[in-house]
């Protein structure tokens, strides 16, 4: 770390940084953190920064409230001058307790833990997520700022604008972007992130809604990441790509195989339909993510795997047939507001479970689902999505695959957080229901 460390000491003197911000996030994947001064950096880096943990959400108790944050120096940046006037660099940190022991709690440890266990075999896990977010007038309405559609291109539109600045944003900061356009519901815009390592694309998917989010707000406007924000329209969905590499060779590749996919790959599709419903909740965590997961939307329900079907769960994309590097596995479910540490954790898991147990891939359904008859589904045993979070929640509380890979702390912190908004939720009285029955009862 020394070398890295004189780097990044040397930067900030050079480039008159006036402040450091360090983050973390809660175990609901939302954004904390602090910042220090340059006169504070080199102790940082050596020590760590003390801070109360009893008030993030899901971390210690007030009896054990002390924890510190250690910087990681390979994710320091400097934030682009559209986010931040005075010069500011930042840098994830992973949390510790006061004895230097990881923190259970922290969902970057969570996601390094489930990491190291592939990664003794000599295995990589790449994600690539299709994150997708609205832009609004602002934060209090759902005032679009455009009404095109699926690729719709405008050099004057102003959320084109927005997201051509966020992109400038991102690859400032050493974030590469693939592909950006505007999705299929009105002010919906989506920006594809190169596929990278899970632990370093968790740190860019944060860093993505931040500084979306923050682009937006600078240039008068909102950007949300709710998963349905509009009833009659798309959701925003996460839609994540992965493969598992062995060195330079993709596990996933057969040059033979039926739909050029091997074993190791049709056990890992097979692992995660198996499992789905078991981690649903930590993909699509919030009461609202529900009302993406419904018919009609482009947002998958029934567990199924198909290349061309876009109803399935899982996809296996075509662009490149019979690619190596390009084969993968492309999970629709998640949605834009999931925690990344903790979703490409239960996502690994169950595919590995799939592997590691030799579970069979049943065939894959070509066919529009959401058009099938109730008896044709059942015929083809085609099951269905946790329809609420509560259904959801209800699953993962038995799943000794999810307390596994997020260990007893966060498992027990996330059920009980959940239980909490959904019990919250269901006592609400709507407007939907105020407009049905008041009228009439």
């Amino acid at each position: 770390m020394g070398q890295k460390k004189e780097g990044i000491l040397k930067r900030v003197r050079d480039e008159k940084i006036s402040f450091i911000r360090l983050w973390f996030t809660d175990i609901l994947g939302q954004l904390k953190g602090f910042a220090i001064t340059p006169r504070e950096l080199e102790g940082a880096l050596d020590h760590g920064m003390g801070f109360d943990g009893s008030s993030i959400e899901g971390f210690a108790r007030i009896h054990e409230s002390d924890l510190i944050a250690v910087p990681d120096p390979n994710t320091f940046v400097i934030l682009p001058d559209e986010i931040e006037e005075m010069s500011t660099a930042r840098m994830f940190c992973d949390l510790t307790t006061p004895e230097g022991k990881p923190y259970e709690g922290d969902p970057r440890y969570v996601l390094r833990r489930n990491l190291a266990k592939i990664e003794k075999k000599g295995y990589t896990f790449y994600v690539g997520p299709e994150i997708e977010y609205f832009y609004f007038e602002d934060s209090s309405s759902t005032g679009t700022l455009d009404s095109g559609g699926y690729f719709d291109s405008s050099i004057i539109d102003k959320g084109t604008l927005l997201r051509k600045k966020s992109i400038n944003a991102l690859e400032s900061m050493g974030i590469k972007v693939e592909y950006s356009h505007h999705e299929v519901a009105p002010s919906q815009h989506e920006i594809d992130l190169r596929y990278s390592d899970a632990f370093n694309m968790a740190d860019y998917a944060i860093t993505y809604r931040f500084v979306v989010k923050e682009i937006a707000r600078r240039n008068g406007a909102y950007a949300t990441f709710m998963p349905k924000p509009i009833y009659g329209v798309n959701g925003s969905g996460m839609h994540t790509h992965q493969s598992i590499f062995q060195g330079d060779k993709n596990l996933f590749f057969c040059a033979d195989g039926e739909y050029h996919l091997s074993d190791f790959a049709k056990s890992y599709i097979a692992g995660l339909l198996t499992h789905i419903r078991e981690i649903t909740s930590i993909l699509n965590q919030w009461v609202n993510s529900y009302k993406r997961l419904v018919g009609g939307y482009e947002a998958p329900v029934y567990l199924s795997w198909g290349q061309k079907n876009r109803s399935a769960l899982v996809r296996v994309p075509r662009y490149r047939i019979g690619h190596e590097q390009a084969t993968r596995v492309e999970l629709r479910s998640p949605d834009s507001v999931c925690n990344p540490y903790l979703a490409f954790s239960v996502m690994l898991a169950a595919g590995m479970k799939g592997v590691e147990s030799g579970y069979s891939l049943p065939p894959p359904v070509e066919e529009n689902i959401f058009e099938m008859s109730p008896r044709e589904k059942e015929a083809l045993n085609i099951q269905s999505l946790p329809g609420n979070l509560y259904e959801a929640i209800l699953e993962t509380e038995k799943s000794e695959l999810v307390r596994e890979a997020l260990g007893d702390h966060v498992f027990n912190k996330f059920i009980q957080n959940k239980k909490i908004e959904w019990d919250s939720y269901r006592s609400q009285v709507t407007t939907y229901e105020l407009d049905k029955y008041l009228p009439i009862l």
